[in-house]
């Protein structure tokens, strides 16, 4: 019985159960003898008209809301009136078909958005002592141990502490294979453990971790909140004056008052107040699927007038982390590989970023040697005694300190560094040996990103806090004209906010948060940015994924087309309408057929855009 109570509960099950209810009263009706005092009708008026007359009420007295459920209303009232009985319940009935069908298209629509919130984790295990507790999720603590076994969503974000295995990270990045993970590795909320088990030291709990800021993105999606949607709520407040206008005169001109009930079953504005939700609904569940969310309902809307986008660079066309782009050895005796080995194995314990970079690069056939002595010397690099080598890695003046000439490196190094790549100098027993050039390195994906948005008549631009050499040839491989380098965040701001500019601004740091703020539209990259960057975007790109985004420019401006499409036809067909009802063509029962086809056309066109893509 109370399986059977919360059924009932449920208002999309509830109102099928009356469909098919009242969808067997209306048949039966016809089998009903001429004369009989009671028409099953009746049933589909009370299952489907009460709720909407109730509604229409609730408007007008709240809110004084004059929208679609007041002319369906009159109409039911004035069918019931003249004796319409079979009438007023095909209008009802065909009116609740259009409500189903809109809730089932804008829940496809969000399914892909939603599903997010179902992968929340519930529980977490939490090693104290000796042992491990099973807690609820929200209890998890940063620095907490956690063990996580095979099969199940990681609670929180953290670091492996212990243990080797596999996550599927594709809620997260969207890609569809494991990702091998290790001590050090950092996991995410929400991406599931494949394989082994392992723990874990949490970092970012609660609302901080990754699942529940996409969650928040996924809530703030509205769209209701779209400008164009207000436009048509307008526009159907107007319809119903006319409708009722027009009602009336028929009825004193033709003294028909069938008629006048024809008029208001037909002119009911639901397809043109259908038209934009359903559209921009049906686009942001497409764009999720392509590893985007949209924060507000008009993102998309605003994203199709952008005819100029702006670039972060670091982090956003490329991947914000150093590596080796280059090894050049000034010492014949010494070949490039076993250079890059000393300076790896020099700087295993370096605590430096570039050190570190110096040894995630290094080649693994050769296992790095353990550095017999080693020093820091902040400011200039480190000292080190290598498999019998003394070996300096760092700036100039390291080299100078040691008074080893440091001219010829810099001169061997001078291209390197005009193309924005950070020198490493090395010197081995004394002599200047070479040197190693980092450079931060492009996404595989951006060049093919920047090509698909000139075709699709987006300009891309430059925007950098970078210094010019590094900018200017980082735009030279991307084939971007347009460069502005060494911007501070108030920069930024502003070139972003010119008066009559239309400019979308893609960034993933804190720094870029203003202009992602202030922007036309701003994008976030979900995955390395920050939360203040992604707090600040209107659309975040979870993926970090560049190749999606020429998709999201077409995708809005279909959406806008399929918006245009959709108001133009229920327009066209509202007008249609009444005049074949002033004429006397068409009765209530078609009437309520020919108003709720339109409706379903509209909804069905909409629709099209959850699977939308622009064929290559």
């Amino acid at each position: 019985m109370s399986t059977l109570i919360l059924w009932f509960r449920d208002e999309t099950k509830r109102n099928i159960l009356f469909l098919v209810i009242s969808g067997l009263a209306l048949a039966a009706s016809f089998l009903v003898p001429e004369g009989f005092p009671f028409s099953p009708a009746w049933i589909a008026i009370l299952l489907c008209g009460i709720p909407i007359v109730k509604e229409a009420v609730v408007g007008l007295v709240t809110a004084f809301d004059i929208k679609a459920d007041v002319l369906v209303s009159i109409a039911l009232v004035a069918s019931v009136i003249i004796g319409e009985i079979f009438a007023a319940g095909e209008v009802a009935f065909i009116m609740q078909i259009g409500s189903l069908l809109e809730e089932l298209t804008v829940a496809r629509a969000r399914a892909g958005i939603e599903k997010l919130v179902r992968l929340t984790p519930r529980t977490a295990r939490r090693i104290a002592g000796s042992g491990e507790e099973i807690i609820p999720a929200e209890e998890v603590r940063a620095g907490d141990l956690l063990r996580v076994l095979p099969g199940e969503t990681i609670p929180v974000d953290g670091v492996i502490a212990s243990g080797e295995t596999s996550i599927n990270q594709a809620v997260m990045t969207g890609e569809s294979l494991p990702v091998d993970k290790g001590p050090g590795d950092e996991v995410s909320s929400g991406t599931v453990n494949q394989f082994g088990a392992f723990e874990m030291r949490a970092t970012r709990v609660g609302e901080d971790s990754s699942i529940q800021r996409m969650i928040r993105l996924v809530q703030s999606a509205d769209a209701g909140k779209a400008k164009i949607v207000g436009l048509a709520d307008r526009w159907a407040t107007w319809i119903v004056v006319i409708a009722l206008s027009a009602a009336a005169i028929t009825w004193l001109v033709t003294g028909k008052i069938i008629r006048a009930v024809t008029i208001l079953v037909v002119f009911c504005p639901c397809a043109l107040v259908l038209a934009t939700p359903t559209a921009i609904m049906a686009a942001i569940g497409n764009a999720t699927k392509h590893g985007f969310l949209a924060k507000e309902g008009d993102a998309l809307e605003r994203l199709a007038q952008v005819k100029k986008i702006t670039f972060d660079k670091t982090g956003t066309l490329t991947y914000g982390t150093p590596r080796v782009a280059g090894i050049c050895s000034l010492e014949p005796s010494l070949p490039e590989e076993e250079l890059f080995w000393l300076a790896a194995s020099a700087e295993q314990r370096s605590e430096h970023p570039l050190g570190k970079a110096v040894t995630a690069c290094c080649p693994k056939g050769r296992q790095l040697a353990e550095p017999e002595e080693f020093q820091m010397l902040p400011g200039r690099g480190v000292l080190a005694r290598v498999n019998g080598h003394t070996v300096l890695a760092g700036n100039p003046r390291l080299l100078q300190e040691a008074s080893i000439p440091a001219e010829k490196l810099q001169a061997a190094a001078e291209d390197a560094v005009k193309q924005g790549s950070t020198i490493i100098y090395l010197a081995v027993d004394g002599t200047a040996a070479g040197f190693l050039a980092l450079a931060d390195t492009l996404r595989s994906e951006a060049a093919q990103t920047i090509r698909s948005l000139k075709e699709a008549g987006i300009t891309p631009v430059l925007l950098t806090g970078d210094h010019e050499n590094a900018a200017r040839h980082i735009a030279g491989q991307l084939g971007i004209e347009e460069v502005h380098a060494g911007c501070l965040p108030e920069d930024k701001l502003s070139w972003v906010s010119q008066p009559g500019q239309k400019i979308c601004m893609i960034g993933d740091g804190i720094n870029d948060a203003p202009a992602l703020k202030k922007s036309y539209v701003g994008i976030a990259m979900g995955g390395v940015g920050s939360d203040i960057a992604v707090d600040a975007a209107d659309i975040a790109l979870v993926s970090d994924d560049l190749k999606e985004l020429p998709h999201l420019f077409r995708l809005a401006r279909r959406m806008m087309v399929t918006i245009k499409c959709n108001l133009t036809f229920s327009m066209t067909l509202n007008f249609a309408a009444i005049l074949l009802a002033i004429t006397g063509v068409l009765n209530p029962i078609w009437g309520a057929l020919v108003h709720n086809a339109g409706s379903v056309l509209v909804i069905v066109n909409s629709a099209l855009l959850l699977g939308w893509k622009k064929k290559s």
